[in-house]
């Protein structure tokens, strides 16, 4: 595939199972002039799964604004980009939005392709209303910020999406079942992967089904939105 010079893509890889890839995301692996990733080792086994050689260049939260700039300065010189995280689309939870600011302010031209992303496949799957969400990606790691911004949240009528780490996902359940109530909720776990699971219920099932248990792998947390009585209260 001929790409267009000075270039910025944002490419999908696998959360999981290496099918998730698409045809398009290896046609533009395969011919870009560089790859920036979170990690160059995960991105480096990718790559070599799909028996593609390119230069690799670190781009992840700690180096994000010197770095975007210097992929910018690169992409004006003609070259193409293409921008991956260690799972998922780049951009959602993880790096990539100064890089499209900075590209989209030079008028350099920015491709975005579709691919793997968790928030939907655990969202259509979850049995809570699909048709209106709100993703609010990770909660903060202090509990009074964390139980604030529930509370925050606690009117909305829609569908509510996090992301949530293992190691804290049992005190982020606690605290909303605490601030929201014991709404119907699903938990899904390590998605596209061997051990995939799902838990559905209200909060306090869910809660109590991974009471005591060393919970691992990549979640993602849907709650119910709030009632007509909820999101009246919520509103006040």
């Amino acid at each position: 595939m001929a790409t267009t010079p000075g270039t910025v893509y944002l490419v999908p890889t696998p959360i999981g199972n290496m099918g998730d890839i698409t045809a398009r995301a290896v046609e533009v692996l395969s011919s870009v002039d560089m790859v920036a990733c979170e990690d160059t080792r995960v991105s480096g086994n990718l790559l070599k799964k799909l028996e593609i050689s390119k230069k690799l260049i670190s781009y992840h939260e700690f180096n994000e604004r010197s770095r975007a700039e210097q992929l910018v300065e690169s992409v004006r010189a003609g070259m193409n980009i293409a921008v991956v995280s260690d799972g998922g689309s780049p951009g959602i939870s993880d790096p990539a939005y100064r890089l499209v600011r900075a590209a989209i302010e030079h008028g350099l031209n920015v491709v975005a392709l579709p691919g793997p992303c968790a928030i939907i496949p655990a969202l259509t799957a979850s049995g809570l209303p699909t048709d209106r969400f709100f993703f609010e990606g990770f909660l903060p790691q202090k509990q009074g910020a964390r139980k604030n911004r529930l509370r925050q949240l606690s009117g909305f009528p829609h569908t509510l999406v996090f992301y949530e780490s293992p190691h804290r996902v049992q005190k982020s359940l606690a605290d909303a079942l605490e601030i929201l109530g014991d709404r119907e909720a699903c938990l899904a776990r390590e998605i596209s992967k061997k051990f995939e699971q799902y838990a559905r219920g209200p909060l306090s099932r869910i809660i109590t089904e991974f009471a005591g248990r060393n919970v691992k792998g990549e979640i993602v947390l849907i709650v119910s939105g709030a009632s007509k009585s909820q999101a009246e209260v919520g509103s006040d």
